[in-house]
């Protein structure tokens, strides 16, 4: 027997919806503070009991609601918020589909209290899952809204059957309420669970009060180890704080994205900051951030999902290299001073940090660790005298020669040789007094504080590893290879690109299969290609042709590397596979080419390194991630060894 096609019932229909809007308890918050942001509060309080699943009360001081509209503000597709097609296009609020209040009463005991400003007395709307009709009668009840929803799911239990324990409920609940908080720093938030206060947070309208409400949300140490953006350009605006990669997480947990203040969850966000941390988090690490993307509402479609956490760019590509190039400067541009702890001051007043044009500065005398009887330490030129590159780095250097002709070999033979010449033994240094008065203890040059460097003077070399120095401070300790690794690799990225992308035939070029798709994507893109020193031709409806790659990329697996850039084209509208490739390259060599351990080091040409330190781009990780040096401060010393009990 044939089924014929019917109308569902108004119970049913929203329960279907209530599917996708209702999951737990945490979505009804959600719903619920969204209309109360739009309502214009400043000051909105959740109560929760038994994680939300017994009650969830949520009270508002904004414009309220009229008498008339509020049985329709139950139904189905009834807002106040769109009108027409163009609202649509533009939203400009949280909520417009006009599903949630309906969803919610449809598997739950539903109470909305509210009053209008001008109103001379409140009224109520109860419903409940059952009939879904909707009662209204007169209330006690301030300014503002009040809704209290009990017993979810209490008419469909096989669906309260998938609500975890309370603990969880309630976890995914107050991490509801920390988006919303750090969405809207003028409102006043306070979250109660079962009669106690977890959260209470002040409206936030200056920048430090602001800065406290993350550190209160998140962690006090992530703003510590935190660096604040605020960037405009193309239209687009992005605000916020990126954390360092040394304070990685091994979890996306403190990962906050705004799209016009609505917390979102986009895979191109994503990729654009994953590529942006790329050369400088550890493997397997996370970032943090809480960061803020304001753009033209018309350039945004939020009307994605019913949830309303996916949205969708008109311009993707854009967005996605505004974001990858901004965080990627603003990292760039952390030096050592930044990274220092906060305060900056010790108790006679000595400021540490520099402002960054005194950083770039090039460095003199004392400042660059010269002493009176010290010769100043050429970084830039190969020494007249070097013992030549060690059999490792020769190889190194010979297999990246062949592989980019391009390049000039001299210039990176240069750059590998002036740091052989710090990596080299000094051989019968113990013979000689006259050298081995540059490893001998010596007094560091004088400096009234304001003028010492951020990372300070060496003092010592510890077991061959670890450079330790004098800063304002306190003590810092430097890892010698990571440190030259990352000075080693930034330059040879900085020669590399001088030269330009220098690419070769192939003699035979190769056929690669590929979807319909990809081939559209390869056709359609093959001028970016060419710009990265790729030549591609379609030669069928799913094959292309590869004529002519880059020469870094012989040793390569280029069908697989040509593959996985139309996947990223397709997806984010750009790819950096063969620039991250190459970069891998670079940086075994600067791994290779760096000061090893065991190595002596005197004192100009450690502080020649930490100078160098100080002025070279994202010098707190080594090309693996890990971290170059660290500050420990006077108060931390004294604690170790219980001074001022």
């Amino acid at each position: 027997m044939t089924s014929r096609i019917h109308l569902l019932s108004p119970r049913l229909a929203n329960q279907i919806a209530a599917g996708e809007v209702v999951e737990r308890p945490a979505n009804i918050v959600k719903e619920l503070v969204e209309n109360s942001l739009d309502a214009g509060a400043d000051r909105i309080e959740i109560d929760a009991e038994q994680g939300g699943v017994k009650l969830l009360r949520i009270r508002d001081n904004g414009h309220g609601i009229s008498k008339d509209d509020l049985p329709l503000a139950l139904s189905r597709h009834a807002t106040s918020k769109i009108i027409t097609l163009d609202d649509l296009e533009a939203v400009g609020s949280l909520g417009f589909r006009g599903e949630a209040l309906a969803s919610i009463s449809s598997v739950t005991r539903l109470t909305l209290s509210s009053r209008e400003k001008d109103a001379e007395e409140a009224w109520q709307v109860t419903a409940e899952g059952r009939d879904m009709v909707a009662s209204v009668s007169p209330s006690a009840h301030p300014v503002g809204t009040t809704i209290e929803v009990r017993d979810l799911f209490f008419n469909t239990p096989a669906r309260r059957k998938f609500l975890r324990t309370e603990k969880t409920e309630f976890s995914h609940l107050e991490e509801t309420v920390k988006r919303l908080a750090l969405s809207r720093y003028d409102v006043g938030f306070t979250l109660r669970h079962n009669g106690k206060v977890i959260h209470s947070l002040r409206p936030a309208t200056r920048p430090i009060d602001r800065e406290k409400r993350v550190a209160q949300l998140l962690n006090p140490t992530f703003m510590d180890s935190a660096v604040h953006i605020e960037r405009e350009a193309a239209g687009l605006t992005l605000q916020g704080w990126v954390g360092l990669p040394t304070f990685s997480r091994s979890q996306a947990d403190m990962q906050y994205f705004f799209v016009n203040g609505r917390v979102v969850r986009d895979k191109l966000v994503v990729h654009a900051i994953k590529q942006a941390y790329r050369d400088v988090l550890y493997h397997g690490r996370q970032p943090a951030f809480v960061l803020y993307l304001w753009l033209d509402p018309k350039l945004v479609d939020v009307n994605v999902h019913p949830t309303k956490h996916e949205v969708r760019f008109r311009d993707g590509r854009l967005v996605h290299d505004y974001l990858f190039r901004t965080l990627h400067k603003a990292l760039a541009d952390v030096r050592p001073d930044a990274q220092l702890p906060p305060g900056g001051r010790l108790d006679d007043g000595v400021q540490t940090s520099q402002s960054l044009t005194q950083q770039n500065a090039p460095a003199s005398g004392v400042e660059a660790g010269e002493f009176s009887e010290q010769t100043r330490l050429n970084w830039q030129a190969a020494p007249a005298q070097t013992a030549g590159l060690q059999s490792n780095n020769y190889q190194a250097l010979q297999s990246a020669s062949q592989a980019n002709q391009g390049v000039s070999q001299n210039a990176v033979a240069e750059q590998l040789q002036a740091y052989q010449a710090m990596s080299q033994p000094l051989a019968g240094a113990v013979n000689n007094p006259e050298q081995m008065n540059n490893f001998a203890p010596q007094p560091l040059p004088e400096s009234d504080g304001e003028d010492m460097p951020p990372l300070g003077f060496a003092i010592a070399q510890l077991h061959g590893i670890y450079i330790l120095a004098q800063n304002a401070m306190g003590m810092v300790v430097v890892d010698m290879h990571a440190a030259h690794e990352r000075i080693t690799y930034e330059r040879l990225k900085v020669a590399l690109d001088e030269q330009g992308v220098q690419s070769q035939p192939l003699l035979v070029p190769e056929t690669l299969a590929v979807s319909e798709r990809e081939a559209d994507a390869a056709e359609q893109h093959a001028e970016e290609f060419r710009h990265l020193g790729v030549e591609i031709a379609r030669a069928g409806p799913e094959s292309i042709l590869i004529r002519q790659i880059p020469v870094l990329l012989q040793q390569a697996n280029v069908a697989q590397l040509i593959t996985d850039m139309l996947s990223d084209l397709m997806e984010h509208g750009s790819s950096d596979r063969i620039l991250a490739f190459r970069n891998e390259v670079l940086s075994t060599m600067a791994c290779h080419g760096s000061v090893r351990a065991n190595r002596k080091l005197t004192l100009p040409e450690m502080n020649a390194l930490l100078r160098d330190m100080e002025a070279t781009e994202r010098s707190g990780q080594c090309n693996h991630g890990r971290p170059t040096w660290t500050q420990m401060t006077m108060p931390e010393l004294d604690k170790l060894f219980l001074r001022g009990r």
